[in-house]
């Protein structure tokens, strides 16, 4: 199964990580064609996830963000690790189900001790929510293109980017909060809860970026009212969230809508106007399936599926008083002050 090229190499790996020149047992995890390979390996015995890199990336940055969580006892042990193979070999995470009230505590609880690391490397990409606010060439290419496609009516479409301008112009002036973050939580595959801790696994995309976007995407699956935002919040910062935090996080929320529903409509649909003839499930209800990992993104449909509950839900939340008034708060608050979280010592989560 290991590619013949990388034979030599994960040889090494072996020999440097176990002492042994070949495993026990292996198993094909990998996705889907395309997608980085992944094995489960047996060595002595015990149980361990070989991944080999076959796309693109800077695979320092990637293990040495890896090694730091891993150290945070945030992500599985690593074993070994050549970025110039671009080889890992970590502990494997048996998973059972996560139950949303659980990963309500568990979560921001993670999230707190990661956004606490030291700063990770930068990245000379970015494919979270906040690629809505630097401006340049690719953001305004991505406007363009939803501007021209007849994705959306035009009403909407115009909304929408009224909507947009509204968050982007009061974020523009904001002090930017940036921490150690994960950037890829919007997948339920990357936390992954062995019934007694949660670990957080495929570092690619992690780079400082604004501290809200990891605890706005999760949010996103799990946080279905405003109760369960005070909790999750509490559990963040350690203290009971005050008015700009949550109208800070109200929007970052806002922003990682408006993001999925531009980059997996534009995706999906191939720039024609939606079909709406076929019904999409309620928002919480796709999110309970999503997060469940019944439903994925693997084609085009599953790409319009997922962009259009986000868009039905945008549309609802456009529309609610909070919106104007979460917008109100974070422009009128003092974009000086410290919101960063108080922080105590790393625990298993």
């Amino acid at each position: 199964m290991i590619p013949h090229d990388k034979t030599a190499a994960v040889t090494l790996g072996l020999n440097e990580a176990f002492g042994v020149t070949e495993f026990e047992d292996i198993l094909d995890l990998s996705e889907r064609s395309g997608s980085n390979r992944a094995f489960r390996i047996i060595v002595r015995g015990s149980a361990y996830l070989l991944r080999i890199n076959t796309r693109p990336g800077d695979m320092g940055r990637h293990f040495t963000c890896m090694q730091a969580a891993a150290d945070a006892g945030l992500a599985p042990r690593v074993r070994y690790a050549s970025a110039e193979d671009r080889i890992s070999i970590t502990d494997f995470v048996q998973t059972v189900a996560f139950p949303a009230p659980d990963a309500l505590l568990r979560i921001p609880a993670a999230l707190r001790t990661l956004h606490a690391l030291p700063p990770f490397p930068g990245a000379s990409f970015n494919t979270t929510c906040t690629f809505l606010l630097n401006k340049g060439p690719a953001l305004d290419g991505l406007l363009q293109t939803l501007r021209a496609s007849s994705i959306l009516h035009e009403n909407e479409t115009g909304e929408l980017l009224a909507r947009y301008e509204q968050v982007a112009g009061v974020y523009s002036r904001l002090d930017s909060d940036l921490a150690p973050s994960h950037n890829d939580l919007f997948k339920p595959d990357n936390m992954l809860f062995d019934g007694n801790r949660l670990w957080l696994v495929d570092w690619e995309a992690a780079f400082p970026n604004d501290r809200y976007v990891d605890l706005a995407v999760i949010a996103n699956m799990i946080v279905t009212n405003e109760s369960e935002e005070r909790i999750y919040l509490q559990e963040y910062f350690g203290r009971p969230p005050d008015e700009y935090q949550r109208a800070r996080f109200y929007l970052m929320r806002q922003l990682a809508h408006m993001f999925y529903v531009m980059i997996f409509l534009t995706l999906g649909s191939s720039g024609k106007l939606l079909d709406r003839s076929q019904p999409v499930p309620p928002y919480s209800d796709f999110q309970q399936r999503f997060w469940a990992r019944e439903v994925g993104l693997a084609d085009n449909h599953a790409k319009t599926v997922f962009g259009r509950v986000h868009w039905e839900q945008l549309w609802q939340y456009m529309r609610q008083a909070r919106f104007d008034e979460a917008l109100r708060i974070v422009s009128d608050g003092d974009t000086n002050r410290d919101g960063a979280p108080v922080l105590s010592p790393s625990a298993p989560i």
